[in-house]
Formats: structure tokens, sequence, C-alpha cells
């Protein structure tokens, strides 16, 4: 989580919304992403979108069985989507978002029984650092 972190100070150097998301194979990192939104002009840029992208070309496959994403912020719906459709094993995120949220806040997206594969998740880890770096970010700009 500490990586994703990282990722997320990175997005808020460039002037994105900070958050970060590393993946993760057999305890290694093998991709990387902080939203990139602005940058891009793609509104699907998500951190989560990111690395999921940089994890498939790593593999060679958009299936990403046995990974786990770090992202510091629980993912939308769109990115919990990619996640299901990516077959990730579990998910690991930092704050809850309660406007948008879709693992446990607003949705539950990630373990729903008429899907055809469901996603571990963990919650709250280093969700504290999350919520600064985020309230930071948006006092800045206000």
């Amino acid at each position: 989580m500490r990586e994703a972190l990282r990722e997320a100070r990175a997005a808020a150097a460039a002037d994105e919304v900070p958050i970060g998301a590393v993946l993760v194979h057999r305890g290694t990192i093998v991709a990387r992403g902080g939203n990139r939104t602005i940058r891009d002009c793609d509104p699907t840029a998500h951190a989560e979108i990111v690395a999921l992208r940089a994890a498939a070309q790593h593999f060679a496959n958009y299936r990403l069985a046995e990974t786990t994403l770090y992202v510091t912020l629980e993912p939308c719906i769109m990115c919990a989507g990619a996640m299901v459709q990516a077959r990730i094993e579990r998910v690991v995120f930092g704050a809850d978002d309660p406007k948008g949220g879709a693992v446990r806040t607003c949705f539950s997206a990630l373990q729903h029984s008429a899907l055809n594969h469901q996603v571990d998740f963990t919650a709250g880890v280093l969700g504290s650092d999350a919520v600064d770096l985020l309230r930071q970010f948006f006092a800045a700009r206000r």
C-alpha cells in the first residue's frame, strides 16, 4: 500500500486527484498507476485502470489471475467492473469512498452473486494516510 501511496503522491504532483494503485503477482509489483484523467484527457484513466492496462501488457494477457491490486481509495463501479473482467483475485484499498465506492460503500460490485467471478477485498489499509493525502490536495485547490 505504501507503493500505491507513492503513486498517489506522484499523481498529485501532476495536478491529478491523488489516487494510486499497484498490482502484485506472487509478491512482486508488476504494474503501477496513478490517476491520469486530466493528463490523458480520458475519463477512464483512473489509477486502477492504468495499472490493469500495464499489467495486461506485462503478461500479454487480459486475464490477471493470481494478482492483488492495492489502491488508495475504494474503487468506483467502472474500476470494480474492470477488476471482475480481469479476474483479479483480491483488491486491498485504503479509504472508503462514500460518494462512489463500489466495493462496499455505495455498491457491492466485487462480490455480487450473479457474476461469474468474485473478487476478495480488504479495506482500510493505511486508510488515514490516503484520506490525508486527498484532503490536502483538495484543501490546496479551494
